[in-house]
């Protein structure tokens, strides 16, 4: 009887596994829910959004009313209309809040590759609006503003305690370039178009730039002084690597024998409708981040008239090395990054069968991993990708070329490292012809605590559930490279994370058309870093905690 239960309890397991890949494949393939539509928001009792009613119904009407806010054109009537009055985001100084936002965007900040190819006229105009917008910032006796490298800023905010170790907020002012082509409104003019705020930079970070000095801001005026110093770097070159801004801005803080507690830059998201069988939303926080190899391949074979071509073309040979790096993706490295520590901490809120599959990984691994990396969006998350980006080739019509070469981009999991994946791509390859130059690289970043005992993790955790009550929060990977790296010498506590809501649909915003923050959800950024600053005190006493209601 004994073995007949166990042999009935593994073919439940087994066809609750099966059960969960299928569904979780049908999700993959598009099946599941549509992209597209609402932004959950959840009701926070210190957040201020009786107007809207905190409610998906509220959202939608608001979204419905495209030709009305076009024919208001994006003016102080387009915020009255969106809730019948300007009380709609919260009173006037949340409509302020918008205003300088939009203000920030219509400064186009582009960071290009190449010397003298940045802006410098933009960075000195977008210094000279941080500075006339938060005067309660600049003026602050507890404030001392330091100029880097000309153009990025360091904020040092003195605390009372000058015992306790300080911690560090970080944003970057620049952006990437942005064509006209494509998008509904003008890319830098900031316009208001059903409820969003448009234009480049706004979920890439400007917002977060402008909301962290919000919020600073707001608690000065009200007389907050925090127990703790803190440090606000904003970085003018992040788009391209940020040697310049963040790198000497942590250069500043070496020098002065500054060590951090933790550090929280932009990176991961809210993610809603994106991880497949998933209930909720959920903010993940980045606990650590890939990291890069970019390789060209290039092949060089005799010219000569395409009438005598020789058996094979550098052309062919290249792109059969092509095929075969694409055919053979890297191994997947699920349960050696914090990929599994994602999966688990969410595992409560997967909808049956998945919650039996994620709380049983040590048996369902391998088959989850494999479904995984059936979509685009979570195979990121447990191996090393390989893209190629670029393939030239040819000289004209009827002459055999003499030389094919390729970029391929490899963003690297923290399981492995450059010399391995360059070691792989050779056993791959494996055809001497093709040679492979190391245009540029990066080592993956070291895996931030997510433990009891990690505060800043749990400072940022808390003030996600402070902000957003209805969501869950879980460590989980960065696939992008942010300014963190420059920043290691500092603290090995590095996080990676920006309110920003995104669902399947929002994904490819970034970096392209259409860039868009909600109204409601850039309120709701200036309150996480409000309640963050306070909650960063929480070790000891606080002399007054401010609240959303005061606002």
């Amino acid at each position: 009887m004994a073995r007949a239960r166990t042999l009935l309890a593994a073919a439940a397991a087994l066809l609750a596994a099966l059960v969960a890949a299928r569904a979780l494949l049908w999700e993959a393939g598009g099946g599941g829910r549509a992209a597209g539509g609402d932004i959950r928001l959840g009701s926070a009792p210190r957040l201020a959004l009786e107007p809207l009613g905190g409610k998906r119904e509220a959202l939608e009407a608001l979204g419905g009313k495209r030709e009305a806010l076009e024919a208001l054109g994006g003016k102080r009537e387009a915020l009255e209309a969106l809730g019948g009055k300007r009380e709609a985001l919260g009173g006037k100084r949340e409509a302020r809040a918008c205003a300088r936002l939009r203000a920030a965007v219509r400064v186009p900040t582009v960071s290009r590759e190449g010397p003298g190819a940045a802006d410098e006229v933009a960075l000195l105009r977008f210094g000279r609006l941080l500075r006339e917008e938060f005067p309660a910032v600049f003026e602050s006796e507890l404030v001392t503003h330091d100029l880097v490298a000309n153009f990025s800023h360091l904020l040092t905010v003195r605390g009372a305690d000058g015992g306790r170790t300080p911690y560090m907020l970080t944003a970057h002012l620049d952006v990437v370039p942005a064509p006209d082509y494509g998008w509904d409104v003008p890319p830098f003019s900031g316009e208001i178009h059903q409820g969003y705020i448009y234009g480049r930079g706004t979920i890439d970070d400007k917002h977060s730039l402008m909301a962290i000095l919000e919020a600073l801001e707001l608690l000065l005026q009200r007389g907050f002084v925090p127990q703790r110093t803190f440090y606000i770097g904003i970085g003018h070159d992040e788009e391209i690597g940020g040697d310049k801004g963040a790198r000497n801005i942590a250069k500043v803080l070496e020098s002065r024998g500054v060590k951090l507690d933790f550090l929280l830059d932009e990176g991961m998201v809210i993610l809603d409708g994106v991880v497949p069988g998933l209930q909720i939303p959920v903010a993940v926080v980045g606990v650590s981040e890939k990291g890069s190899l970019m390789l060209r391949l290039r092949v060089r074979t005799e010219t000569g008239h395409s009438s005598m071509p020789a058996k094979e073309s550098c052309i062919g040979i290249l792109s059969a090395a092509i095929t075969r790096l694409e055919s053979n993706p890297l191994p997947q490295q699920f349960g050696s990054g914090p990929e599994r520590a994602l999966f688990e901490y969410l595992s409560p809120q997967f909808n049956f069968p998945m919650r039996v599959v994620t709380s049983n990984l040590w048996l369902f691994g391998p088959i989850f991993s494999w479904v995984l990396g059936q979509k685009p969006t979570t195979n990121a998350l447990i191996r090393t990708t390989t893209a190629v980006t670029e393939f030239h080739a040819g000289v004209k019509p009827n002459v055999v070329a003499p030389l094919a070469e390729a970029t391929v981009n490899y963003r690297i999991h923290p399981a492995q490292s450059v010399s391995e994946v360059l070691r792989l791509t050779e056993e791959i390859i494996a055809d001497d012809r093709v040679e492979l130059e190391v245009l540029s690289s990066m080592e993956p970043l070291p895996i931030s605590p997510f433990d009891e005992s990690a505060t800043g993790y749990w400072t940022i955790s808390k003030s996600i559930t402070d902000t957003f009550p209805d969501i869950v929060s879980a460590p989980g990977l960065c696939i992008a490279n942010t300014d963190t790296r420059h920043y290691q010498k500092l603290t090995s506590a590095l996080y990676r994370f920006t309110p920003v809501w995104n669902k399947l649909e929002d994904i490819p915003r970034y970096h392209g058309v259409n860039e868009r923050i909600s109204l409601q959800n850039y309120k709701q950024t200036i309150h996480f870093y409000f309640n963050l600053m306070q909650n960063a005190d929480q070790e000891e006493p606080l002399i007054k905690h401010f609240h959303t209601e005061d606002l």
